[in-house]
């Protein structure tokens, strides 16, 4: 098999991985309020089990990457995507302890693929941002079809909840096949501890002196916080205020959704036709203005159209910002995972954040803390195009 068609046999069958772990992703929120009423957990328990999710995330986007160094990548993805299938079979259990470790399980499983297929992406085309926005649309093509399944699945009966956890093991056992018949790179003895290893220390760690690493990370971070808080406490805000009834508070979250597809798409697609130096800085500006459109908002259209905005600018800033970093993730084997591990903090502080500042001075208050973090997103984004544009100039 030629190197073409090698490197089109990756892309395919990560962008096949990656609508996996859209569902995987949406799985833990689409499945709690069936787990809540099936197993009488109680707020504070289904808080706790959110954010272990998003902990296994952290956890694994660093140590997938470290492991693949001792091990290998082929190794190291299989191993953290068996928890894939197994998290989804413990849900079932209705074992508190149990279910604490699925969520938790659902996070690392995330995680290492996330690593493992951005890492490979990267490798194939580093730097080129369509490609990314390529891969990164196929993981909301998944988030927005789970949801759609589980609907299906319990129109007719609440308990049937049980068979889109059948489902979803089914597709975990496919993605740990796909993992499996992925082709691997020829520089993979890299990463078989056979270079001495002062050298090797040098090489991975050297991301550490890139300016542009930084920058990257930052972006990401603050990026993370405005994404978590809002896809986990959007219904909650519309809700609690009032301002949408609670069938179409729901629908916002596929509202979202597509929206989000429908911007990697486009941000893929203009990536072929101007330089993601351009286009950043107009999602940046986006998603500050359509977020504050939808807080500001107090009427059914104007909000809607702030969710639908908001979604479409911030489709593309992830996977820009990641081709940005392309040749550093290229160069040293333990930048992404130093990348995603930092940034990935975000998806975890916002939330609780926005928890602590609902708790005391109302919900409203709480969501509109996003606007901080989206604020210096936009600043850390004029601030990358800056840098590469100086870059490369010089």
């Amino acid at each position: 098999m030629n190197d073409d068609a090698i490197k089109k046999k990756q892309f395919i069958l990560c962008c096949g991985a990656f609508i996996a772990n859209g569902m995987l992703a949406l799985s833990t929120g689409s499945l709690l309020p069936f787990l809540r009423e099936a197993n009488g957990l109680d707020y504070a328990f289904c808080g706790l089990i959110v954010s272990l999710h998003s902990v296994g995330n952290l956890i694994s986007g660093f140590f997938a990457g470290t492991l693949a160094v001792m091990i290998g990548r082929k190794k190291s993805i299989l191993l953290f995507e068996t928890f894939f299938p197994i998290s989804v079979l413990l849900m079932l259990s209705g074992n508190r302890s149990l279910l604490a470790f699925a969520f938790l399980a659902t996070g690392l499983a995330r995680g290492a693929c996330s690593n493992y297929c951005n890492v490979k992406i990267n490798s194939i085309a580093p730097g080129i941002a369509w490609v990314l926005n390529c891969l990164h649309a196929c993981f909301a093509v998944g988030a927005f079809v789970f949801p759609l399944v589980l609907m299906l699945f319990t129109r007719a009966n609440n308990g049937y909840w049980v068979y889109a956890c059948w489902f979803l093991t089914i597709v975990g056992v496919i993605a740990w096949i796909l993992y499996f018949i992925i082709p691997e790179d020829d520089d993979k003895k890299t990463y078989s501890g056979e270079t001495d290893a002062k050298d090797k220390v040098r090489e991975t760690l050297g991301f550490f002196k890139e300016p542009l690493f930084y920058i990257c990370t930052a972006t990401l971070f603050f990026y993370l916080c405005a994404e978590t808080g809002v896809i986990g406490w959007m219904i909650t805000y519309f809700k609690d205020t009032g301002l949408l009834n609670p069938n179409l508070s729901q629908v916002t979250a596929s509202i979202l959704w597509i929206m989000i597809l429908a911007g990697r798409l486009t941000v893929a697609w203009l990536s072929t036709k101007y330089r993601k130096e351009n286009l950043l800085p107009v999602m940046g500006i986006g998603i500050v203005v359509f977020f504050l459109v939808l807080i500001i908002s107090k009427t059914t259209a104007p909000i809607i159209i702030g969710i639908m905005g908001f979604g479409y600018s911030m489709a593309g800033i992830y996977a820009t910002t990641v081709s940005f970093a392309g040749e550093i993730i290229k160069k040293y084997s333990l930048a992404w995972s130093f990348i995603l591990t930092i940034a990935s903090l975000g998806s975890i502080i916002m939330p609780a954040i926005i928890g602590l500042i609902a708790e005391n001075y109302g919900i409203a208050w709480g969501i509109s803390s996003i606007a901080v973090a989206l604020f210096i997103d936009m600043v850390c984004i004029m601030k990358l195009v800056t840098h590469v544009k100086k870059t490369s100039r010089g």
